[in-house]
């Protein structure tokens, strides 16, 4: 069997480490969020600047490009918008919340129910920076593939003068 006895009485020390974690476990959810709003605003910021240097581009014509190359850059700009499109939502939610309604009865108590988004949006805002990182290196690579990708091979256009002079398979 099993006895519980109390344990020894609360210092001084543990009293303010006690008032120290509330204090913590209060403001944590604000703190985030406000992280979460400036990631958003930095890589929204770094977006826009690759979005301009994208603008400075080599061929503005796929078709101009061997085969096989210009498909790879289609893939690379839809991974790209997948993953930006992705990463932004998960951004909006870090800073914003879930988008839905907890029913009261499912409510935990505040500071527990606090920490639980603070973790939550911690979460998506880790996810949100890495798709927006691997979004940032899809558009590199698809800018670069159009710069650096062979030509397709001009095909020899055949003069009239030279189709007369051929002889006739008559």
């Amino acid at each position: 069997m099993i006895r519980l006895r109390p344990g020894p009485p609360a210092t001084v020390a543990d009293l303010h480490r006690a008032q120290q974690l509330a204090g913590l476990l209060r403001g944590e959810l604000e703190r985030v969020r406000a992280a979460a709003v400036a990631w958003r605003n930095g890589l929204g910021g770094l977006l826009v600047a690759l979005v301009g240097f994208s603008l400075i581009r080599g061929r503005t014509d796929v078709t101009t490009l061997a085969a096989g190359w210009g498909a790879l850059v289609g893939v690379l700009l839809l991974a790209a918008l997948a993953a930006g499109v992705a990463g932004a939502l998960a951004l909006l939610r870090a800073a914003h919340g879930r988008l839905t309604v907890t029913p009261v009865a499912a409510l935990p108590p505040a500071p527990l129910g606090d920490h639980l988004e603070a973790v939550a949006a911690v979460r998506s805002l880790r996810i949100g920076v890495g798709l927006v990182l691997l979004c940032t290196a899809l558009l590199v690579a698809a800018v670069g593939v159009t710069w650096y990708a062979p030509a397709r091979p001009a095909t020899a256009a055949v003069s009239s003068s030279a189709v007369g002079s051929l002889p006739s398979a008559r």
